[in-house]
């Protein structure tokens, strides 16, 4: 089977979906930003962070609210456009880069952190997969946190159900914890720890992952 070329988060984001992403509910944004303070209460706060991608802002703001010098990098110019509204809004003096999680045009190891939240569980196949790590893992210097989608849920098991029913198409990717380390491991980055937000019952987690290796 030939690899896809694409898939709905590199060309769903034209300037009504990107604005339409931004109105998430309050209680699933709270969830989710609390995941993300879980996650980077292990990440010291003198490090340098970047967004990636960083949608309309809301990780990249919160992160700063907490004193974390941040930046930030989006594949789509109308997610560009709110991020870059958003960060001027918040004064942070910041410029949102256009920046492609597969092929990054940064220098090897020339950011402290990179944050990846709300994309793997994106891609359709091992190979996208591999490919945004290595990358990730090139361009940080020390750590990378990343979401995905955990197969082992009451969420995840609802939704099957629902295909199988005749419900709408699953259009996003569980991956086990165990295929995610291997992608880091093969890029000399090894698991600190592992956050759910809520465990076997929803199936977003956050995972932080440390360089070892030179």
């Amino acid at each position: 089977m030939t690899e896809p070329t694409t898939y709905r988060a590199r060309t769903n984001y034209d300037e009504r979906k990107a604005t339409i992403y931004q109105q998430r509910k309050v209680h699933k944004h709270d969830s989710e930003m609390k995941l993300l303070d879980r996650a980077f209460s292990i990440i010291p706060k003198t490090l340098e962070v970047i967004d990636l991608p960083c949608g309309g802002g809301r990780v990249f703001l919160r992160l700063a609210s907490h004193g974390y010098k941040v930046r930030a990098g989006d594949l789509s110019p109308e997610m560009i456009k709110i991020a870059q509204k958003n960060a001027d809004e918040a004064g942070l003096g910041i410029t949102v880069d256009h920046a492609d999680v597969e092929n990054l045009h940064y220098a090897d190891k020339s950011i402290d952190a990179i944050v990846c939240f709300r994309l793997f569980q994106h891609f359709p196949t091992p190979a996208i997969r591999q490919r945004a790590v290595r990358e990730m893992c090139r361009v940080a210097k020390q750590y990378v946190v990343m979401s995905y989608f955990s197969p082992y849920s009451y969420t995840q098991a609802k939704l099957i159900l629902r295909e199988k029913l005749g419900g709408r198409k699953l259009r996003k990717y569980p991956t086990s914890l165990k295929e995610v380390e291997g992608y880091f491991a093969n890029s000399g980055y090894r698991l600190v720890k592992d956050f759910a937000e809520l465990n076997l019952v929803k199936t977003l987690h956050l995972a932080v992952f440390e360089r070892i290796s030179d």
